[in-house]
């Protein structure tokens, strides 16, 4: 899996959300509560754009007239549609057994680590400040 810089972090503060371009592919990377979300940024159902997309939680029901709410923040709606799929996983709630978004790895890595290799060069003195986000594909 081929690991790609995709932002500093500082870009991509709590409660924001960035498309990329990632190997090709367009990539939504989300930060809900400072952890990091990246999917494929089209809907299976019609290609929408995820950027638009409402970010809300599971209303769930055992009985009749009764609802919990739940994983605030974590289900993320279509703009066209409002095909629902969960962060996490992808998965889609319309339709979870046949219907799935793509979901890639995301992380925060340093930046003294990004440039970390197998070769030897000369090497000058570097200080890092800022942290970055790294999707994987």
């Amino acid at each position: 899996m081929a690991r790609h810089v995709v932002a500093p972090l500082s870009d991509l503060p709590p409660g924001q959300r960035k498309v990329v371009n990632v190997g090709g592919r367009s990539v939504v990377v989300l930060n809900i509560d400072d952890e990091l979300f990246a999917l494929l940024d089209r809907c299976p159902h019609q290609g929408a754009s995820f950027a638009g997309g409402v970010l809300c939680g599971l209303v769930e029901s055992d009985v009749p007239g009764s609802y919990q709410l739940s994983r605030q923040g974590e289900i993320l709606r279509c703009p066209w549609h409002g095909w629902e799929f969960d962060v996490r996983t992808g998965q889609s709630w319309c339709e979870p057994s046949k219907i799935k978004v793509r979901r890639y790895e995301a992380r925060v890595e340093t930046g003294k680590r990004l440039v970390e290799g197998p070769y030897v060069a000369e090497t000058f003195p570097v200080t890092v400040e800022d942290a970055y986000v790294v999707v994987d594909v």
